[in-house]
This record gives structure tokens, C-alpha cells and sequence, in this order.
């Protein structure tokens, strides 16, 4: 059992590796599971299994962390871009942009300039907050009071970005579900920025149901990361959506239910709130 173990790690390590030394050739998944003598199939598996995410995830991830630093270290054009981390043409780079970082290649290089944000402020159980979006999606939700503090905060997410404050249909969305409105949760879109590990985190609080919550160990094993916990409570604590990415839903192993960006009392209101509204909608 110890020996299939530690082959199946020397196998996914070779595999990291290769990855990380041949992204340039953008290797498929064949090229890739015969590096390490197993069949697609397995070896998919397999990464996932020991990777916390698929080969093809990850082969993304290695070539969008190349391709920002010739964005910005370098000041490369975007053919140049595309060109030097292996893919086909500016399309791909754009593609795997958009997937990846919410945002253009352009809108990553120039930090937002002329992106356009909307913002408004609303009413919620739990406070009052700001609610920002692009043409996208949600980009920005927080509890707050002082309208003055709120906007002040969402222009340094943002710093080069064009506000205006209007209340759009995205954002409306995003608001009914404070109104015991569930049945607009499928046209919710996020538009987030954020490292790698920061929106793997942030992708996994998106999994856990209503009414339910995990702990930071648990999320670090999730994202392949099970020693991990320190980080992942950071980046959690760097979540820009309020209640839509429940970091609210992750507590400590103890039980103790832990920090929370917006105040502890309102992270224990959210839970019994949530909490009394899944018994009642499996009641009915």
C-alpha cells in the first residue's frame, strides 16, 4: 500500500515538473499521461487526486503566471504574450484570461483602467452594504455603513477603474437573494480577481451549501493544500464578495466560529439565518 503510494506521487511529481518545464508546448493530456507511463484516464484521475485539480487546470495555471509577468514585468505586447507561453495566437491568451482572472489581458496589464464599475448601496439582513459590478459580474460586495467608507474601499480594489453609481441588472440578481428570492441564483456571475490560490480558495466556499459549513483544514485539503490552513484562512480573508463567496460558512475545527471581515456577531447572524432558512424550505 506505502509503495503504490509513493509511486503515485513520484508520478504526479514527475508530472508537476514536466509541466512546469514544458508549458511552452502546451502538452495535452496524452502527452502528458504517457510522460508518466499511465493511460489518460488514470492519470487524469490520478492528478486530480494528489493535485487538487486537473492537468488542464493546471497547465493553465503555470502559463496565465508566465504570461503575467512578461504583462508586466516585461511591458510585452499581447501577440508577443501569447506567442511566449505557447499558445496559438492572442485569442487563446484573451481565453485563458477571461477563465482564469475574470478580466482581459488588457484589463490585467493596465491594473482596470477604463474598466467600468458599477456601484450602489443597499438594505440586507445583516447591514447595509455596497454592491459593485462590471459587464461581467459581481466584482466587489461589503457590509458597510458609512457610504463614504464603502465607496473609498471598492476604488482601492480598483484603483484605476471608472465608477459610476447606478444600480444594474447584474447587481439586482445578486440583491434578490436577500429577499428569499432563489430562483435568480443561476443568473449570478462573478467577476473576480485574485492569485491562483486565492481564487481556487474562493472557487471551493462557492461549494458549500446553504445552511452548512466547513472548516479552514477542511477547504485546504479540498484545494489539494491540506497543510495549508494559515493560507487558506487568508485568503479567505481576502474574499471582495461578501455573502455570495459564503466565507462566512467556514469556521474553526474546534467550532469556534472564527474571524470574519465584516464582525464576528454578524458571521453568527448569517449562520443562524441561513441555518433557520434551509429548515424551513425542507420543512415545506
Amino acid at each position: 500500500m506505502f509503495e503504490q503510494q509513493q509511486l503515485n506521487y513520484d508520478r504526479i511529481a514527475e508530472a508537476i515538473e514536466y509541466i512546469k518545464n514544458n508549458f511552452k508546448e502546451q502538452p495535452n493530456l496524452d502527452a502528458l499521461a504517457a510522460q508518466v507511463h499511465l493511460s489518460p484516464f488514470h492519470f487524469q484521475r490520478l492528478f486530480t487526486e494528489w493535485a487538487g485539480t486537473t492537468p488542464k487546470k493546471f497547465l493553465q495555471y503555470i502559463s496565465i503566471e508566465h504570461a503575467k509577468k512578461l504583462l508586466l514585468q516585461q511591458q510585452a505586447t499581447l501577440a508577443d504574450t501569447a506567442f511566449e507561453t505557447g499558445l496559438s495566437g492572442t485569442s487563446r491568451l484573451h481565453d485563458l484570461f477571461i477563465n482564469i482572472e475574470g478580466m482581459t489581458p488588457a484589463e490585467y496589464k493596465n491594473g482596470g483602467k477604463n474598466l467600468q464599475i458599477n456601484f450602489s448601496y443597499a438594505e440586507s439582513p445583516f447591514g447595509n452594504l455596497i454592491v459593485a459590478s462590471t459587464s461581467k459580474g459581481i466584482c466587489y460586495m461589503a457590509f458597510e455603513d458609512d457610504e463614504t467608507k464603502a465607496l473609498n474601499a471598492l476604488k482601492q480594489h480598483f484603483s484605476n477603474a471608472y465608477f459610476q453609481q447606478k444600480l444594474d441588472l447584474i447587481q439586482q440578481h445578486a440583491l434578490f437573494i436577500f429577499q428569499n428570492d432563489w430562483s435568480k441564483l443561476g443568473d449570478i456571475k462573478l467577476h473576480l480577481k485574485g492569485t491562483d490560490f486565492q481564487l481556487k480558495v474562493w472557487e471551493t466556499l462557492l461549494k458549500i451549501p446553504m445552511g452548512q459549513l466547513s472548516t479552514y483544514g477542511h477547504i485546504a485539503s479540498k484545494i489539494g493544500h491540506a497543510k495549508a490552513s494559515r493560507a487558506v484562512g487568508t485568503a479567505i480573508g481576502s474574499n471582495p464578495v461578501a455573502y455570495l463567496i459564503p466565507c462566512h460558512r467556514v469556521i474553526q475545527s474546534s467550532g469556534n466560529i472564527g474571524g470574519y471581515m465584516w464582525g464576528n456577531t454578524r458571521k453568527t447572524a448569517i449562520i443562524g439565518w441561513e441555518a433557520a432558512k434551509t429548515a424551513l424550505r425542507e420543512a415545506n
